[in-house]
């Protein structure tokens, strides 16, 4: 069982424009609403490429209403806590030569007893057949040990946990040794205290080093140039797909989604790489958030190129 916790959900407004011009008139060529956050992206993608899942995390409002109608919608199981104010909505400008800027409101603010009723969700989901998928920003009023809190806790009653995060959500949450983690290149330099872009030799050593200090997994994405992949002994690296992009958005999303689908069908490590990035190629293609189809998934695995790693 898959279950995606997404504190701080969101509705994506994707509008396309030709250049974005600041302090000047915009005109909006197109406009795309998805029910979005991490965790609901994943669950999402997972749907479409023919597994299940169940979401939970705060909703509040009438935002919030809209994101468990989707949920229905897309017949994906919600177990929300509906909280006070109101589901934030994320504003994402694509220009047309690739430029993403990204304007993501606050959201509402969490109250512990709030915060106290999804711990004991969480907790009574919990088994050694279960994997927490723990993605994005957490709301006002939560700390940001909350990662590290829930591994600790679900851990001792054998599940599992991918973790997607940046900044102290990550670093805190890390030190409790979560069984997969996807950080992208920017996150782990950030992680790392470095204040310029690494290698790839330096991503990998990195990498190494989390798997060396315990976590199972580690897959470190890369944008064009790919991705780098650590399980066990099992270390490669997959160039980027060449493919027609119109959006990164959701594209790390779409590999922790594959990442999750894998681990839940048991498939080998091979499998687990060629399926990540043909899922996580095939979601830039898409407009907004929206996943690839499995047809397309299926057709991209082809192309998938897998080098090892020393």
């Amino acid at each position: 069982m898959i279950v995606t916790v997404t504190m701080n959900p969101a509705i994506d407004k994707t509008v396309d424009v030709e250049i974005l011009e600041r302090g000047g008139l915009n005109r909006i060529k197109h406009v795309e609403l998805d029910a979005g956050g991490k965790g609901i992206n994943v669950s999402k993608t997972i749907h479409e490429i023919g597994g299940s899942s169940i979401v939970t995390g705060f909703i509040a409002g009438n935002t919030g209403k809209i994101i468990k109608n989707v949920m229905d919608e897309w017949k994906i199981v919600s177990d929300f806590i509906e909280v006070s104010g109101e589901t934030r909505t994320n504003t994402k400008v694509f220009e047309k030569q690739g430029d993403l800027t990204e304007l993501n409101e606050p959201g509402p603010f969490v109250q512990e007893k709030d915060m106290e009723a999804l711990l004991a969700k969480l907790e009574g989901y919990a088994d050694k057949d279960t994997l927490f998928v723990l993605a994005g920003s957490v709301p006002c009023g939560v700390d940001t040990d909350i990662y590290k809190r829930i591994i600790e806790m679900v851990h001792k009653k054998g599940a599992k946990v991918l973790l997607d995060a940046d900044g102290e959500l990550f670093t805190n949450a890390v030190t409790a040794k979560p069984d997969i983690i996807k950080p992208n290149r920017i996150e782990l330099e950030q992680y790392a205290g470095m204040d310029y872009i690494a290698s790839e030799q330096e991503l990998f050593r990195m990498a190494k080093s989390l798997v060396e200090d315990g976590i199972e997994t580690v897959v470190v994405s890369m944008g064009k140039s790919g991705a780098l992949f650590l399980q066990g002994d099992y270390q490669v690296k997959c160039p980027g797909l060449k493919v027609k992009a119109h959006s990164t958005v959701g594209a790390g999303d779409a590999m922790v989604a594959a990442l999750s689908y894998a681990w839940d069908k048991k498939m080998t490590a091979k499998e687990t790489v060629t399926l990540c990035m043909a899922v996580s190629a095939g979601a830039v293609t898409t407009i907004g958030t929206k996943p690839p189809t499995r047809e397309m998934v299926d057709d991209l695995m082809e192309q998938v190129v897998i080098e090892e790693l020393k």
